[in-house]
């Protein structure tokens, strides 16, 4: 699970009404520079044979500033925390006391995080993702992305928005990787575009932590 954690992030609200996926995903990008909110994720395990599917449980909150910024921390039931500086993407376990950095342009490409908060505008995300609008399901409105390299552990990314009558929230991101574990994401109170300082997303190791370079 806390694998599955490093490749997941971020969401907010953008105002459009009647929206598609797509067209709210741009307005996102466009308009939403910085943004911060609470999570629940749920990661659904696939079923071995005889046994039930393995559900679990987590929440916590993020940050990001656009572009390649962002603070994403788990606090339920374990403590994780992933932080990208614009050049270094750390990821923190608290129960192994370890550090693991990666260089940010390594690390993100056709990632969730890159298709929510990293990347500068759309013509950016279309180099990585092939993007388009699915079909409409519990209330919201879609957009699918999936990953043009194969090499990676994502096989594709759902996005959704809800929509009202002066504005379109970006609700929910459901990501769905190559072992065929499905993790869905809900957010709740966003704030668009706050005032965050640079020092928001520095990243220190703590005193006695392993810190591996990747």
């Amino acid at each position: 699970m806390k694998k599955h954690l490093a490749i997941i992030c971020i969401a907010a609200c953008a105002g459009m009404a009647d929206a598609g996926g797509l067209e709210s995903l741009e307005l996102f990008v466009k308009t939403v520079k910085t943004g911060r909110a609470d999570f629940t994720q749920v990661v659904t395990s696939p079923a071995k044979e005889g046994q039930a599917p393995r559900v679990k449980t987590s929440s916590g909150s993020f940050e990001f500033s656009r572009p390649n910024r962002f603070k994403f921390i788990y606090k339920k039931p374990f403590e994780q925390s992933i932080v990208a500086d614009g050049q270094t993407l750390w990821l923190y376990d608290v129960d192994l006391n370890q550090v693991t950095a990666r260089k940010q342009s390594q690390a993100l490409g056709s990632t969730p995080a890159a298709l929510i908060a990293a990347a500068p505008d759309l013509r950016a995300l279309q180099a990585d993702f092939t993007l388009a609008d699915a079909p409409d399901k519990d209330g919201l409105q879609w957009l699918a992305a999936t990953p043009k390299s194969k090499d990676g552990q994502l096989q594709t990314v759902r996005v959704g928005f809800r929509t009202g009558d002066k504005s379109t929230e970006l609700a929910a991101l459901e990501i769905l990787d190559s072992f065929g574990q499905r993790s869905l994401l809900t957010f709740s109170s966003f704030e668009v575009n706050p005032l965050l300082s640079g020092k928001t997303f520095e990243f220190k190791a703590p005193a006695g932590a392993d810190v591996i370079k990747q």
